[in-house]
């Protein structure tokens, strides 16, 4: 395929690095098939992606749009008014950009920009990361030309013909590791013999898991099980109190190198957004998931549900967690088959190259309307 097929590309999206990670990811596999592809990003005001796209070296302008909130109505009016201005700009941005084709990875702005795009003619594709479409795309997808998913069954949402079984992206630098687990182990601080089990519940956190951790460090570590916990920026104070005097524990805000840190842990704890989920099929890592009950129709469950469903994963649902989570771990740990039939199950559910595969889409939606001029 040419690589001058890619010239004006707008990709919109954001809110949390679930969606950025992707929205960058097929940026770069854009900017790798044409350098010269000028790429604008269309974010949401205030929101992450206004800092993480330009530091990738991206161009990304804001609209003004807020999330409804659906449990208090009568706090929406100004959501409103702030959708309509984005909607407004949106069609400017369309306007003045004349991209070829419009990606939207989910997220606040993706709504606005992407039915702008639809409504001047121009070719959209969504990418879907959850096993449960999000209602922006549900809204969108009856105009678009290519939806790309990460999990199969997704004709429940979108017409079947345009969907296309891709994975989400994730970020390169998760495989661009050189050392073994017993060496990653070391070099984090950790007895390279004995097991490791990391927790991690996002950058900001998970009360849940937390605190569960917290309340249950004396009957998890054992003697012989090690712990790397990231506690997000919510939980450092609960980390710093339950770690005082223990050699075998680290807790910590942020883990700056994760691909270091997956190749060391035995056993991981995590949330089940999208993103990571897609990291630990690809990784193979054998995983408890704590699904957050906090998030839009409760795709966390869902998205954990269909890796459990199929033995791939450990599945304890938030309101459990205090109860089983810590058995569940010792469990695991103790269970080196138990662990291996897990990290055989979440690797025949990876999709690797997602994010070529999602170029490739978009490139075939291009070429086809090159044709049709």
């Amino acid at each position: 395929m040419s690589e001058q097929v890619f010239q004006r590309i707008l990709i919109s999206g954001g809110g949390t690095g679930g969606h950025i990670f992707p929205a960058l990811s097929i940026a770069a596999a854009i900017t790798r098939r044409n350098p010269d592809a000028k790429i604008l990003f269309v974010g949401a005001l205030g929101r992450m992606e206004m800092e993480r796209v330009p530091a990738a070296g991206y161009e990304i302008v804001g609209l003004p749009v807020a999330g409804f909130d659906r449990k208090r109505l009568w706090r929406n009016i100004p959501v409103l008014f702030k959708l309509f201005r984005s909607i407004l700009k949106a069609r400017r941005i369309v306007r003045e950009f004349r991209p070829q084709i419009a990606i939207g990875v989910g997220g606040y702005a993706s709504g606005p920009t992407l039915k702008a795009a639809q409504r001047a003619g121009v070719p959209t594709l969504l990418q879907e990361q959850n096993s449960y479409a999000g209602v922006t795309n549900k809204l969108l997808a009856a105009k678009a030309e290519a939806i790309c998913t990460a999990y199969p069954g997704m004709e429940r949402f979108f017409p079947k013909e345009v969907i296309t079984l891709t994975g989400n992206p994730v970020r390169a630098a998760l495989f661009q590791v050189s050392l073994t687990p017993e060496q990653a182990k070391a070099s984090l601080g950790f007895d390279p013999n004995r097991p490791l089990v990391m927790v991690v519940g996002g950058s900001l956190g998970a009360r849940t898991i937390n605190t569960t951790i917290a309340d249950g460090l004396d009957t998890l570590l054992d003697g012989n099980t090690q712990l790397l916990w990231q506690t997000g920026k919510a939980g450092e104070q609960i980390g710093i109190d339950a770690v005082k005097g223990r050699a075998d524990v680290r807790a910590t805000v942020f883990i700056s190198d994760m691909a270091t840190a997956y190749r060391a842990a035995d056993l991981v704890v995590s949330r089940a957004g999208a993103g990571t989920i897609s990291e630990l099929q690809l990784l193979g890592k054998p995983t408890i998931l704590v699904p957050s009950p906090n998030v839009a129709e409760d795709h966390q469950r869902k998205n954990a549900l269909a890796l459990a469903d199929r033995h791939a994963a450990s599945m304890i649902l938030d309101a459990d967690a205090h109860q089983k989570l810590v058995p569940e771990i010792r469990r695991l740990v103790a269970n080196e088959a138990a662990r291996k039939h897990l990290s055989e199950n979440i690797l025949k559910m990876a999709l690797p190259d997602a994010d070529e595969r999602i170029v490739d889409a978009a490139e075939r939606i291009i070429l086809k309307h090159q044709q049709t001029k």
